[in-house]
């Protein structure tokens, strides 16, 4: 599952005062677009990137990402034969962030001047250059006839693949609008308070002496008003927040709240099964407060275990991390039962492309099943673990219903001795200040998540 503090967060988005050339730019956004395009995941791609450039390339890069469907469709209109990668990629960059004049951060011409400039100083664009010129003149004297030719197309109107639009119409026939507009929203930058540290309205008060606009969120939330790099935050290093989206901060408090008095007076056994990069570890941890308990993080992958080691570090809080795969536990489990256990399941990260607009472009329809039989054989793994009334947690960042409703109704069908507790199901995702305006929604603007608590039937 992704993650909301990963380099892909909000606060990415910013564009930095001092900017290198704007050719430069639009050289390595084309890059990291061509990258996306062959497989490689947005975060791996950005993080290639000339740091001096990166924050900007990153800001006009999560653009073009969001508005690629409406690229393509128009570099359709003014080329017959799709150019070379390296130039195709340029081209449509170029034509994701001028097409909309009323969101673009810089003049049509400007960009189409600069486009052609990055293209002459690139040996991979070079030759296409004049190609790439005589496109975006075009471009510029017939936008609206060319942007109304695209209308029609669904891959153009809500920039996601075809496959992905037919699924949410299946699964979501009443909401499925709702939830490609949110995806193609910016994503607010939502902090989760530390409460060992200090409560939400004294960092409310903090960030206000610091000159920022936020409003609480949930119990723990803090939404700011304009992102900012995290270390520019009062707090950071000092342990006082993490980022962490308002539909994540329901985790915890969801798979432990009515747990007091189940420990019979021993320490709470509480494993969060896929761990990394430490969030829901932490908060977890958090919540408990002062109640006794053991809480054990599980990573598969050793490189991203490091990341919950840093970030339970910067919070000081302590946890058992092993480097183990949740899917075996014949090869860590010390045989002793879970009071509570997170699963938080690998996943499309379907909920969450506001945030990750690069998901929409790699993930491939048969990646759905694939990834509900690893999460079924999650599922069947840890329940064992589960003593007599205690309780597994179920999360996805997903809005499939394959990889919610779906998984669980299979797991309730085959385990007679689960009970599914009070738990939102599947959160939609939200954006924008009509979202805050609904009675339905405390939670305000968030992700797309599924959740689903299975309590274990003694007898």
């Amino acid at each position: 599952m992704a993650s909301s503090s990963s380099p892909s967060s909000p606060s990415a988005e910013q564009v930095p005062h001092e900017q290198p050339p704007l050719w430069r730019q639009l050289q390595q956004c084309a890059t990291v677009l061509a990258a996306v395009r062959a497989g490689t995941s947005g975060a791996v791609a950005f993080d290639a990137v000339d740091p001096a450039l990166r924050p900007g390339v990153m800001a006009l890069g999560f653009q073009v990402l969001r508005w690629l469907g409406r690229a393509e469709a128009l570099r359709r209109q003014l080329a017959r034969r799709t150019p070379p990668p390296a130039a195709d990629a340029l081209l449509c960059s170029a034509l994701a962030l001028a097409w909309q004049p009323e969101h673009s951060p810089y003049e049509a011409f400007t960009l189409v001047d600069q486009a052609v400039e990055a293209a002459k100083r690139d040996s991979n664009t070079r030759a296409q250059a004049s190609f790439i010129n005589a496109c975006l003149r075009r471009f510029l004297r017939e936008r609206d006839q060319l942007v109304a030719a695209t209308e029609r197309e669904p891959v153009a109107q809500w920039n996601h693949p075809r496959w992905w639009i037919e699924r949410l119409k299946h699964d979501h026939p009443r909401a499925w609008q709702k939830v490609l507009e949110a995806d193609n929203a910016h994503a607010p930058m939502t902090l989760r308070v530390n409460q060992l540290r200090l409560g939400v309205g004294e960092y409310l008060h903090a960030l206000q002496v610091a000159g920022l606009t936020a409003h609480a969120v949930g119990t723990v939330g803090a939404e700011l008003e304009q992102a900012r790099p995290v270390r520019q935050l009062p707090g950071f290093d000092a342990g006082d927040f993490s980022v962490q989206d308002a539909a994540a901060q329901l985790a915890a408090p969801l798979l432990l709240d009515g747990l007091a008095t189940a420990a019979e007076g021993r320490p709470l056994r509480v494993l969060d099964a896929c761990a990394a990069p430490g969030g829901k570890t932490a908060h977890l941890l958090e919540h408990l407060g002062s109640r006794p308990a053991e809480v054990t993080a599980l990573e598969i992958d050793a490189q991203r275990s490091k990341r919950i080691d840093e970030t339970l570090a910067r919070l000081n809080l302590t946890a058992q991390v092993m480097v183990a795969d949740a899917a075996r536990p014949e090869q860590w489990w010390d045989r002793q039962p879970y009071d509570a256990i997170l699963l938080d399941a690998p996943c499309t990260a379907s909920g969450i492309v506001r945030r990750h607009p690069d998901v929409r472009w790699l993930r491939r329809e048969s990646d759905i099943e694939q990834l509900a039989m690893q999460q079924a054989s999650l599922l069947a793994a840890l329940w064992p673990l589960v003593k007599p009334g205690g309780r597994l947690l179920y999360c996805t960042c997903s809005v499939f219903l394959a990889e919610g409703a779906h998984q669980i109704d299979a797991f309730l069908a085959h385990n007679t001795d689960a009970r599914l507790l009070p738990s939102p199901g599947h959160l939609q995702p939200q954006s924008g200040r009509n979202a805050r305006s609904l009675p339905d929604n405390p939670l305000g603007a968030h992700d797309g998540f599924f959740y689903a608590l299975l309590e274990k039937q003694s007898g």
